[in-house]
């Protein structure tokens, strides 16, 4: 089993060269390829190395795909999502300042059914940070790491600017009636301590898929 392994990663660490991330990729396929050994402990070392390539693939394909230029690049996805989340926040002020300061019927009724749903409102909000971890993780693997750390507190900053603003009555509290209750200002602080960790585990699983 080590055999396989160790020719396995020389022949990867052969095809990869002088690239700048060679260790780091070294590493993450060694894990990857210590869970294969474990799941097949008991089969020859033949059909392990048969398994190890057909899930992760050749030396050869690992490295292409690595020296490849990927269309995507880290400053694009970040700012893909920093744009998003920027953009959902534009609509939601919007929508709550045109509510408060004109009496449209239909935009009434858009109002009312919004706040009849926080909850379901939340948990989209939560998927949309699941997913921006799991397409960081999945387009650049372990490089992403960081990269899933800037994004975040860029795209948090206008989250963190409206609750001081409201907090401060700069914007007043009676816009987002009935929604500004203790309940949901507690439950808005705990979906914002759990954003990271949502989105760390779609990194997790989107760095998973990418081997």
């Amino acid at each position: 089993m080590d055999h396989s392994k160790s020719r396995f990663l020389n022949e990867l660490a052969s095809e990869l060269g002088n690239h700048s991330e060679k260790e780091a990729i070294l590493r993450e396929y060694e894990s990857h390829i210590d869970e294969i050994i474990l799941e097949l402990m008991f089969y020859d070392e033949k059909h392990v190395m048969e398994q190890i390539i057909s899930r992760v693939g050749s030396p050869g394909e690992i490295a292409k795909i690595w020296r490849d230029e990927f269309s995507v690049t880290p400053s694009n996805m970040k700012w893909l999502f920093i744009l998003l989340n920027i953009i959902f926040f534009i609509i939601g002020s919007l929508l709550t300042l045109f509510h408060n300061l004109y009496q449209w019927k239909w935009l009434s009724a858009i109002w009312s059914h919004l706040t009849a749903i926080p909850t379901l409102i939340a948990v989209i909000y939560l998927f949309f940070w699941a997913l921006l971890g799991y397409e960081i993780g999945k387009a650049f693997g372990h490089k992403g790491k960081i990269l899933l750390k800037r994004t975040f507190l860029f795209s948090l900053i206008p989250n963190l600017l409206l609750m001081v603003l409201t907090v401060l009555h700069i914007i007043p509290h009676s816009w987002f009636e009935p929604l500004l209750s203790r309940t949901f200002i507690i439950t808005c602080i705990l979906f914002t301590l759990i954003l990271y960790p949502v989105s760390w585990i779609g990194y997790r699983w989107g760095k998973k898929e990418s081997v």
